[in-house]
């Protein structure tokens, strides 16, 4: 089974103090392992980052806020992200992973921990697509309960599923780290043109203008996704958001100094309005921030 690199020990401070409640809107807590078990059929091994490794993080960057992700190692057992968001009295919300199976009951517990929203993943290394029963089933649950979708998808994965699955969601939808479009194809690849088209005509889409180590040839301090995460937020700068992807998993080039990435989102929104928006209205209101 496949193991991932630890992040990096020590982040540089950001060169410019974040805004009060700004808010690192995609994280994640992996284990401890002893505690909170990763999933037998996981197709990767974090290394253990705990709540206590997320929280020093955020404290040194000057994140007053997150939303924890739940990660496919930890499957649909949201254990650790409830746990996390419970010892962060209000700091934290939660997006998880769930089946079928969960029903109203399990929702409302969910609810009441934290949870704002599900997440799906498509990215093939990872699983591929998942049965698209399974997902309209739950989309039909979260529905009712006001959240909203979380969707992990590869760069084609905007093309094949436009008309057909993106087109047809009825509750807001946000899409991971740029829909992970390759900067190296450049804004007019056929990908990117379509997501930015979906930010600028369906109210209901949003996008996370993170992960730009992964949308980036690998290099720090990965200043090619720049020109993406700007074109995304003049086009939507009301429904993006931003977040660390801390602790990194799955990276194979260069991994990120999450301080640098705060420097980076500087150069990529030096507009102090529109970077209120990205990091403190535009999570707020999604994921029910006092």
């Amino acid at each position: 089974m496949k193991s991932c690199l630890p992040p990096d020990p020590n982040p540089v401070k950001p060169r410019h103090a974040l805004p009060p409640n700004a808010c690192d809107a995609h994280c994640h807590v992996f284990g401890p392992a002893d505690v909170f078990p990763y999933a037998p059929d996981r197709s990767y091994t974090p290394p253990d980052a705990p709540y206590e490794h997320l929280v020093k993080l955020h404290d040194f960057l000057g994140l007053q806020r997150g939303v924890i992700v739940q990660a496919s190692c930890h499957g649909t057992d949201n254990t650790a992200m409830i746990d996390a968001i419970a010892r962060g009295n209000g700091r934290y919300r939660g997006v998880a992973i769930v089946d079928d199976g969960i029903d109203e009951r399990g929702l409302e517990a969910l609810d009441e921990g934290g949870v704002r929203g599900v997440r799906f993943n498509f990215v093939q290394h990872l699983g591929g697509r998942p049965d698209m029963k399974v997902f309209w089933r739950v989309l039909d649950k979260v529905a009712q309960m006001g959240w909203h979708v979380v969707l992990h998808l590869d760069a084609q994965d905007i093309v094949e599923l436009n008309d057909d699955v993106l087109a047809k969601i009825r509750v807001p939808f946000v899409i991971d780290h740029m829909a992970r479009v390759q900067a190296a194809k450049g804004l007019d690849q056929a990908p990117f043109r379509l997501l930015v088209a979906l930010m600028r005509d369906n109210p209901l889409a949003w996008v996370k203008v993170c992960g730009a180590e992964r949308v980036s040839v690998g290099e720090r301090p990965f200043d090619d996704a720049i020109p993406f995460a700007q074109a995304l937020i003049d086009t939507a700068p009301d429904r993006v958001l931003w977040g660390t992807d801390f602790p990194h998993p799955n990276i194979s080039k260069d991994m990120p100094n999450d301080g640098e990435l705060v420097d980076l989102m500087f150069r990529f929104c030096p507009d102090d309005g529109l970077r209120r928006k990205l990091l403190v209205d535009n999570p707020a209101r999604l994921y029910d921030f006092a």
